[in-house]
């Protein structure tokens, strides 16, 4: 059985290869990639591939069973490109496409959602053989700020006290590694997230424990979150983005306490703690 991994060499991608390396799949793992060279490290087969040209996609799957279909990060353009590669998926014959989808993609506020909504449904409409992997927020998301916080003296954001359900990159790619490596799968669609929710009050908290510093969250309207981070030298349309997800955290958009991916993993997920931790070693 040959599976392949679309976007193997960004965060989530390499983690999923790793995953898929120590199980019985390990010899039949494809890396699809827009540049093989960068894939080369990971030592599995690498196959050139961009979402953007559908006419290339269909042969690069070429004896692949089970595709993992991580969502693309050009937003604005991602309905698209996920529309291309289901589509080359049904000509090669895959026999199983795996998404990586948002929480609750059916009902979320995030702006995010609608690209995510109208990929489940082309996937629905596909006659394909699924699964839909709606992944939660991932912590490094929010841990990925920790040097800012701790060089400007405050954790910023604007989710005010909306409980986040985060897990890790990790825990995402186990998951996805799982469902691939596994069978019984097909049609279900999982609500992933982490075990345990935290507000930016926490997560400034453990900051300050485990720096030994007085790190604060101080939280912002969305406006002026959004022109903070721009002053940070963040594309404008993105820091608004960053700034309207923590707003829609505020209302519960990132929470689920269905434990669907502790489950699915067989394991809990990474604390907040653990996170934290491993963040404060590179920041």
């Amino acid at each position: 059985m040959s599976i392949a991994i679309t976007g193997a060499t960004g965060h989530l991608g390499r983690l999923v290869v790793e995953n898929l390396k120590n199980t019985d799949s390990a010899a039949s793992i494809v890396a699809l990639v827009r540049d093989p060279a960068k894939a080369a490290d990971l030592g599995v087969e690498a196959r050139r591939f961009d979402y953007s040209q559908p006419d290339t996609l269909a042969p690069a799957l070429q004896g692949v069973e089970k595709l993992l279909l991580i969502s693309s990060n050009e937003i604005g353009q991602r309905a698209e490109q996920h529309r291309n590669v289901i589509e080359a998926a049904k000509q090669a014959g895959v026999k199983h496409l795996v998404y990586t989808s948002l929480l609750h993609a059916d009902s979320s506020p995030l702006s995010l959602a609608d690209e995510h909504r109208a990929t489940e449904a082309d996937l629905k409409a596909s006659g394909l053989p699924y699964t839909i992997l709606r992944n939660g927020w991932y912590t490094e998301n929010h841990t990925g700020s920790i040097g800012g916080a701790l060089a400007g003296g405050a954790f910023l954001g604007s989710a005010k006290d909306g409980q986040i359900s985060s897990a890790t990159r990790a825990d995402f790619a186990a998951a996805a590694a799982a469902v691939l490596a596994g069978s019984g799968h097909e049609g279900k669609t999982y609500e992933l997230a982490g075990d345990e929710g935290h507000t930016l009050t926490d997560l400034a908290a453990e900051i300050s424990r485990q720096s030994g510093k007085d790190i604060p969250y101080k939280d912002l309207p969305a406006a002026e979150y959004a022109a903070i981070l721009t002053g940070f030298g963040l594309p404008e349309h993105f820091a608004h983005g960053i700034a309207g997800w923590d707003a829609d955290a505020a209302s519960g958009a990132l929470y689920d306490d269905s434990r669907q991916l502790s489950q699915l993993i067989g394991r809990p997920t990474t604390p907040l703690a653990t996170a934290v931790a491993d963040a404060l070693k590179q920041a």
